[in-house]
């Protein structure tokens, strides 16, 4: 009989993005039999996304799927007593989120708050008595609105603003209304403000373990828009009474957390003003404010955050400091060659031990209450992240979770880790990503991908874009060029005020590497980034015509019309010299591709969207125009509506139409296909 032919593998499509589930947080039960998570999905006919909770046993289990209907239900939180969770959600409105309680053996949810604004996070007592959150309150002018259909159809008539800081990408516009710390009782549902200055706002608020007090850090400078930098930690009863400034190094501060024993806080801290290149150290601060700070990580040069990246929602958030029980360590994640790590650090001597993982990226961590099992979020190169739980006294480490095994038949290619030598014979990290069903004996055309930031590191995260390029028969290679985290300070150093030089050459280094590989063809080499990337491959193609098709998105063009309409505002002088572009035009405009757009002949894509508030579209437009006027083949795609993080967070069909220009585009330049 004759045998069946075997068919090929599939490999990743641009719709695939319908198909993903991604888990965005996790808690552990207290007593560590349950972990509880939520779940992010799409749903195609309306381009909406969802969330609902799900739960997992920690020792092993098929996970089940808690909350049901098309909302949002996130921020799950035990209650102290593990038969209760909290959650945020939209399912008694679509445009207002609460507060709800649910419990662990079946339930409706109960409604806990009836707030009008926004609810930032929230976190809950050890007694589970109370919780703080962070509270926005909404404007007069939209309640308004709100409750007449004549003013709601006709929508905002002005906006007026004083401040300085009035915009932020992926928000939009800025209300009046700060974000301020609010109370609830946990039981009766009585909300309470207990901070309410309108100059100043707070963040990252959190219990002593007493509940007593709260911490949190504000910047109550005299001119906060002016003094970015200047974020500290206080302290204020649970009353909103006594609040006290905590002393400690001048830097932008996140995510304080209370000792076992209330004597000390640990925060996150980036030490100076306007060192963007600078390591975030972990610190701790004598919490009745008497006595010095003390930076723990200050001998190690590394950086703890997840500053690893890539285009797919997960559970990557930071957590805050964790302390173990007896307050003699505590945990923390650093971003390293191409990871992300979890690590602990023994407070009195600071020795720090690393947890064991493979390579991936920790996002979200948590332990138990008695600190017996430790679930964490994980992924890596071939897939999103996956929910997993270590036993304190075991070496090993069991996944819970099993969401998206749909990739697991995928062909997605293999992947080649390298170091290599930049240009001034540094050591640099890169990957190399080869089509499905490589062959070794062919010639294949080849992809630049270069990393937004600056100062975040690619590695071993999955990128859906790569794999999507890499199946349609590209060679995608990826590196950290100087700029950015993940390899000290001295390299991500090496680009202050001097953006387009070390960073160049070392791609540069990178794409004489790759391109002298037997199965890259170096005539058909293409070129692509976002944000510092879309500014990069703005820079080669005004460098070099080695590349022979490039493509654009959300890029900075102009740094000087950068200055002042970014969201980030004036500080965009801090990385280039302190000064503003009108009292040091040279240099602004020595570091910008729009003054070396003349130089180019690569067909360039334009990818942008048009409610980018990061690196607004006029970033885009200048270049757009200046190529068109030069006659070079050049096309604009525009996104409405759209933010900066269109390419990771976006609409879904417009995120599948935004990778299928530029493999479009690459199709046309690199193989030669017709558009």
């Amino acid at each position: 009989m004759p045998t069946k032919k075997k068919s090929k593998p599939k490999t990743i499509s641009a719709e695939d993005l319908y198909r993903f589930e991604f888990i965005t947080d996790m808690r552990i039960s207290p007593g560590g039999d349950h972990v509880a998570y939520s779940v992010q999905r799409v749903d195609k006919t309306t381009e909406k996304k969802y969330m609902n909770l799900w739960i997992v046993p920690s020792k092993g289990g098929k996970p089940k799927q808690f909350t049901y209907g098309d909302h949002v239900d996130c921020h799950p939180r035990w209650s102290p007593d593990g038969k209760e969770i909290f959650f945020i959600s939209n399912r008694g409105s679509e445009t207002q989120s609460q507060i709800y309680i649910i419990p662990l053996d079946g339930g409706e949810g109960r409604l806990l708050t009836n707030l009008t604004g926004t609810i930032g996070g929230f976190n809950l007592s050890n007694d589970g008595k109370k919780l703080v959150m962070e509270f926005r309150k909404k404007d007069k002018e939209q309640l308004e609105r709100d409750k007449d259909d004549q003013k709601k159809k006709l929508g905002v008539v002005a906006r007026h603003y004083t401040n300085l800081w009035f915009k932020l990408d992926g928000e939009g516009y800025l209300p009046d209304e700060k974000w301020h710390l609010w109370t609830v009782d946990t039981k009766s549902g009585k909300a309470m403000q207990i901070t309410d200055d309108q100059k100043f706002e707070e963040y990252n608020s959190s219990f002593s373990p007493d509940g007593k007090k709260i911490v949190f850090y504000s910047n109550r400078t005299d001119e906060p828009e002016l003094n970015p930098d200047h974020d500290d930690i206080y302290v204020i009863n649970s009353d909103g009474s006594r609040m006290k400034k905590i002393p400690g190094p001048v830097g932008a501060k996140i995510l304080p957390s209370f000792s076992p024993d209330s004597k000390w806080i640990a925060c996150f801290c980036k030490e100076g003003e306007g060192k963007w290149y600078r390591n975030i150290r972990l610190w701790i601060v004598p919490s009745d404010g008497k006595g010095k700070a003390k930076c723990l990580t200050a001998n190690y040069d590394f950086n703890t955050t997840n500053d690893t990246i890539n285009d797919l929602a997960g559970a990557h958030q930071m957590r805050q400091p964790i302390w173990s029980k007896n307050g003699d360590w505590i945990y923390f994640t650093v971003s390293l060659h191409g990871n992300t790590v979890l690590k602990k650090i023994r407070v009195s001597d600071c020795h720090v031990v690393d947890l064991p993982s493979d390579d991936g990226v920790i996002g979200c961590f948590d332990f138990n209450s008695e600190q017996t099992r430790l679930a964490f979020y994980f992924g890596n190169m071939t897939h999103p992240g996956q929910i997993f739980i270590h036993d304190n006294g075991m070496k090993t480490v069991r996944q819970l979770t099993h969401h998206n095994s749909w990739i697991d038949r995928l062909d997605l290619g293999e992947i080649e880790e390298v170091w290599f030598n930049g240009s001034d014979n540094n050591k640099l990290q890169g990957w190399i990503l080869k089509p499905p069903n490589f062959n070794p004996k062919r010639k294949y055309p080849a992809i630049l991908e270069i990393h937004g930031g600056p100062r975040v590191q690619y590695g071993n995260l999955m990128m859906h874009e790569f794999f999507y390029l890499a199946a349609a028969g590209y060679v995608v290679f990826f590196c950290n060029p100087r700029g950015g985290q993940g390899y000290g300070e001295a390299h991500s150093k090496a680009i202050v005020n001097d953006w387009g030089n070390k960073d160049y050459t070392d791609l540069m280094k990178w794409t004489d590497f790759v391109t002298r590989k037997p199965y890259v063809d170096k005539t058909r080499v293409g070129v692509t980034g976002g944000s510092y990337g879309g500014y990069m491959t703005g820079w080669i193609v005004g460098h070099t015509n080695r590349f022979k098709a490039a493509v654009s998105q959300r890029m900075v063009s102009n740094l000087v019309s950068m200055w002042g309409s970014s969201d980030f505002n004036w500080v965009f002088q801090e990385e280039f010299g302190g000064k503003p572009p009108y009292e040091n035009l040279a240099n602004f405009w020595r570091q910008s591709p729009q003054k070396y757009v003349g130089n180019v002949k690569t067909p360039t894509l334009i990818i942008h969207s048009e409610m980018d508030l990061r690196c607004a579209i006029e970033q885009a437009e200048q270049f757009y125009v200046a190529l068109k006027t030069r006659g070079i083949d050049t096309e604009m795609v525009r996104f409405p509506d759209e933010p900066h993080g269109l390419s990771r967070g976006g609409r879904t069909d417009r995120r599948i139409v935004r990778l299928k220009h530029i493999r479009r585009w690459f199709d046309k330049y690199l193989m030669g296909k017709k558009s």
